[in-house]
């Protein structure tokens, strides 16, 4: 098979394997959410949310140069890749071991603390999946992580039924939640076998040579960390468990939409680096504009769809306790559209190679996001966490926005999102006179999207906003020589 359908292959079955392990996740958070209610939600919630926290700053930003330090060393590769999943599994069980500890000087219930205790293995399993799944990158065989993610997807589904049915409460779910992990850790695992065999290996300059070209990424991380998901922990901290579980319920909701973005922004990402690598500035600005436009026209009709269907989806997702939720991601729907539009900067600004420069807008972003959320949470529950994470994810994407106008002189024209915005009235006028009735089954709240998207695809269409020949501009073949420059396997 040639580089180009190998390349193909694997976007293919990445975005295939991500389709059904999400759909399985939607499944298994509607099972979760109908069992535990919001309260016992909110308690998973802030397991996985304090634990998060710890392997996210256990990750050091290794995830992220797996593949750039086991390419282009081939006789190394199994060398690195030990060393690189070593330090993994020591930073990991550090920092993951000091989790139950840490959790008891903090106001929770007893089942939430031995919840952390017992969910810690949960996540030491993914930890160390990264880094295989960085060797699974770079021999173009991603189908190997699609097949072990719908499988783990799969034991927790049938985890959750079994704890379901002997009573087993927030404990079982949790027990089920490791099993899933631990599930999808033996698969990753056996599966690397085909390529490379992974022991423990402690090279004190090697490590050295890792850690200077992960520590920028970690600051990052850490920062991110703080404005992306501190307004769970914050709101765990002062308000009951039931608005937990309300406000992390529908944060799923914005998980699921938000892979899109990031799916998108990693196809672009290579095209945009050999365009900027090769001198070619004019191709990146159009590929970074029409990146910009699709972005515009998918984020624009969730915002006012959003504003109609908010709380049915929310029933439908998690059931009738969770009718509360709609309001709440009518608020976060905002920051879904910040994250489509500001990724696409955030990915250019890695390819002008100018992401140190980001750290001390992320610096500013963390902050003064922390500082709101101490103040508007207390006051104003989950509406207060909502309001700070559309200003977080916003001002994030200004910042990059910024970065990249900086360095390429790259201002988006905004022409094609005012026809979005236009063709998203039309849809939502739609939206309003249509029965609500039909939005209390779930066959009739899926012909109601169906048909809202259809309206506003026409629509857009007619007001001449969407083009096929548009995305032909992104992916088209740069002759240069007979070939492509802009290989997407250019960076691996």
């Amino acid at each position: 098979m040639s580089l180009a359908k190998r390349v193909a292959h694997n976007t293919i079955i990445q975005v295939i394997g991500k389709t059904a392990s999400t759909v399985l996740g939607l499944f298994a958070l509607a099972l979760i959410t109908r069992y535990l209610g919001p309260t016992g939600y909110g308690e998973y919630t802030t397991v996985t949310t304090f634990l998060t926290f710890f392997a996210v700053i256990a990750d050091l930003g290794l995830t992220l140069v797996t593949v750039q330090m086991i390419s282009g060393h081939r006789e190394d590769e199994n060398k690195i890749l030990n060393n690189l999943f070593s330090l993994r599994l020591v930073s990991a069980v550090i920092l993951l071991a000091a989790a139950p500890l840490i959790v008891l000087f903090f106001p929770y219930s007893q089942e939430i603390k031995f919840g952390v205790l017992i969910t810690t293995a949960a996540f030491l399993f993914p930890a160390l999946n990264q880094i295989i799944v960085g060797l699974f990158q770079k021999r173009l065989s991603m189908e190997l992580d699609a097949v072990s993610e719908v499988a783990s997807r799969l034991v927790l589904i049938l985890g959750i039924l079994i704890s379901k049915n002997l009573g087993m409460g927030l404990t079982g779910i949790l027990w089920a939640t490791v099993a899933s992990a631990g599930a999808n850790f033996i698969l990753h695992y056996l599966f690397s076998l085909k390529f490379a065999t992974i022991k423990l290996d402690f090279d004190r300059s090697l490590w050295k040579k890792i850690l200077s070209k992960s520590w920028p990424l970690a600051i990052t991380i850490v920062l991110n960390l703080i404005y992306m998901r501190a307004d769970i922990l914050i709101l765990s901290l002062f308000r009951s468990a039931e608005e937990v579980g309300l406000y992390g319920a529908t944060y799923k909701v914005i998980d699921v939409l938000t892979t899109l973005p990031f799916m998108f922004a990693g196809l672009i990402l290579p095209i945009l680096t050999s365009a900027w690598a090769d001198d070619n500035s004019i191709y990146f600005k159009k590929v970074l504009q029409k990146s910009f436009d699709v972005m515009a026209i998918i984020a624009i009709p969730l915002i006012i769809g959003a504003q109609f269907l908010a709380k049915p989806i929310m029933v439908m997702a998690a059931g009738k306790d969770f009718s509360e939720s709609g309001v709440i991601l009518k608020l976060l729907i905002f920051a879904v559209a910040a994250i489509f539009l500001g990724t696409m900067f955030s990915h250019a600004v890695i390819a002008l190679d100018k992401q140190k420069k980001m750290i001390g807008f992320y610096v500013f972003a963390s902050l003064s996001s922390l500082a709101a959320y101490f103040f508007l949470i207390p006051k104003y529950s989950y509406l207060g966490a909502a309001a700070v994470t559309i200003y977080s994810e916003a001002i994030i994407a200004l910042f990059s926005a910024y970065c990249v106008f900086k360095y390429s002189h790259f201002l988006p024209n905004l022409k094609t999102g005012a026809k979005a915005l236009a063709a998203g009235a039309v849809m939502g006028g739609c939206l309003y006179v249509f029965p609500a009735y039909y939005q209390s089954t779930l066959g009739g709240l899926i012909f109601i999207v169906l048909l809202a998207g259809l309206i506003y695809i026409l629509a857009l269409y007619l007001m001449g906003g969407v083009k096929s020949e548009d995305l032909e501009i992104i992916f088209k073949k740069q002759n240069k020589g007979g070939s492509s420059p802009y290989d997407p396997t250019s960076n691996l």
